[in-house]
């Protein structure tokens, strides 16, 4: 605990002490007292300057001259960036060639002269396995983004500042959960000094590598996951935080990434918050939890903020998948005049509103197939749009329920 309380004094050069603030839309919604802790406030829009600034500033001279290197396609990019510029420290990071610009051009602006910025590969994976050997050959230090004591104590400092600037006891902290050096760092200190606070981690259930490794009481990789979540997307998660988080965390729980579309665009419309999909995970994870906070004292940590404005369209896409207010089929439309216009006219009902469409005329047949994606008011008006489509003789083939086909769609 000594390592975190050191780690607090050394981060107080590069962060700020984010509030803690009491949410009253969420408070209302899940009759409970739900603060956030606004780490999206940061120089870097998210928490992990915490842990790379830690990690670098505690580097020896030789190792400072000498360089660092790191891997990654977000925001640990920017706090090693923004770490090594106020250390005066040069370093390399590497990126996947698939990263968007505005993250590129953020880790640029904050390095300056001082961060050399590689594209390489299409996953985090190509671009890790390119710094180790970058690290290994030229003797720079490598720059975990969480499987690090280091790293892992400027995490915790986050718990160190809730227990600091909350005036009730604290009956839940539901954290993210990427590679879980948050969740240790901040795990750790929390059931040091408030012990009775449960800590919920929480991932997104395209990639559930740390609920899996509870489950088989191992650390395990995935073969396969979903990388929408990208800042908690990782196929396994470090072998030391996940023994730290084996005996801190309560539960991990997973969530639908339409859950955290949906929570998305909630927070900006509500409350005017911008939460990329990590930092949002765990007020997401509230909906999952609600029986179990009523009346209680919770605190989630937002994350991050670093979301691309080009992703909204998709966010937006996913969220309505998941409310069940957005439907695609393949309708065979008979080959006459006409077909279309009483599809429109005794088929939709007053709400419906057609927004994908896609038809292929062939001559050759009496049916053209057209893809059709249809917005809804609410979930239930499927089945009557359904037997509507039925009672005037349109041949149809829902598309929601089958993957294979789905996915080429959305």
């Amino acid at each position: 605990m000594a390592d975190i309380v050191k780690a607090g004094r050394t981060v107080q050069e590069v962060v700020e002490s984010t509030p803690v603030l009491k949410n009253m839309n969420l408070s209302v919604k899940y009759d409970a007292n739900i603060r956030l802790k606004r780490e999206d406030l940061q120089m870097v829009r998210s928490y992990k300057i915490r842990g790379a600034y830690n990690k670098i500033a505690g580097l020896s001279k030789e190792q400072l001259q000498k360089g660092i290197v790191c891997a990654s396609a977000g925001n640990h990019a920017q706090g090693v960036a923004y770490s090594c510029k106020k250390l005066g420290c040069s370093g390399v990071i590497y990126m996947p060639e698939t990263t968007p610009r505005q993250k590129i051009k953020q880790v640029k602006m904050f390095g300056g002269e001082y961060v050399e910025v590689i594209l390489t590969g299409d996953t985090f994976d190509d671009a890790s396995n390119k710094a180790l050997a970058d690290a290994e050959e030229h003797g720079k230090t490598f720059i975990h983004p969480f499987d690090d004591p280091k790293i892992i104590e400027g995490q915790g400092t986050i718990g160190l500042e809730i227990l600091q600037d909350c005036p009730d006891p604290i009956d839940y902290i539901i954290v993210p959960i990427g590679g879980g050096g948050l969740a240790s760092g901040l795990g750790a200190w929390i059931k040091e000094f408030s012990p009775q606070t449960k800590i919920i981690g929480v991932e997104p259930e395209g990639a559930p590598s740390m609920k899996t490794a509870f489950e088989k009481k191992e650390n395990v990789s995935l073969e396969c996951i979903d990388r929408f979540v990208d800042g908690a997307a990782v196929q396994k998660v470090g072998d030391l935080t996940w023994r730290i988080c084996e005996k801190v965390l309560d539960d991990v729980v997973v969530i639908p990434e339409g859950l955290i579309c949906s929570t998305i665009l909630r927070l900006y419309n509500e409350d005017a918050i911008v939460a990329e999909p990590a930092g949002a995970l765990s007020i997401a994870a509230l909906e999952l939890i609600s029986d179990q906070i009523k009346g209680k004292n919770v605190v989630c940590i937002l994350s991050g903020s670093n979301n691309d404005i080009t992703r909204m369209e998709e966010i937006k896409e996913r969220s309505l998948l998941y409310e069940g207010l957005k439907h695609y089929f393949i309708v065979r439309f008979p080959q006459r005049s006409g077909a279309l216009k009483e599809f429109v006219n005794d088929v939709l009902d007053q709400g419906d509103d057609i927004t994908h469409f896609e038809y292929y005329k062939k001559h050759s047949r009496e049916k053209g197939p057209a893809v059709i994606g249809i917005e809804v008011r609410q979930p239930e008006d499927l089945m009557r749009l359904q037997e509507r489509m039925t009672e005037r003789n349109f041949v149809f083939e829902y598309l929601n329920d089958k993957t294979d086909l789905f996915q080429f769609i959305v």
